[in-house]
């Protein structure tokens, strides 16, 4: 897969990523979702340097990555019991002998 440079913005600071082909707009929206936490986080009283803001807004974004790989997962799986219990129907729908009323 071929590979494009992307300029970026992030914490006023320009940046060249080499991003693959197609996937531009996914690394500039990743990049506008970070500046808009970084300003977020500056706003907040609790944070003092540059290096918190960006280490805080870092396990921010990991959490809220581990969450949705949990939900995933949860649905994954609500997923895979509701098939079964579809298969589990279908089978025993078919396995049941008609009566043929007369």
């Amino acid at each position: 897969m071929s590979k494009q440079t992307v300029e970026i913005k992030v914490v006023e600071r320009k940046l060249k990523i080499a991003c693959p082909r197609g996937q531009e707009t996914a690394l500039v929206s990743a990049a506008a979702e970070l500046n808009k936490r970084l300003e977020q986080m500056n706003k907040s009283d609790s944070v003092s340097t540059p290096e918190q803001t960006l280490l805080i807004t870092a396990l921010n974004l990991a959490n809220d990555l581990l969450k949705c790989q949990q939900q995933m997962q949860d649905e994954r799986e609500q997923t895979q019991s509701k098939i079964e219990l579809l298969q589990s129907t279908i089978e025993q729908a078919l396995s049941t002998p008609k009566s043929n009323s007369a």
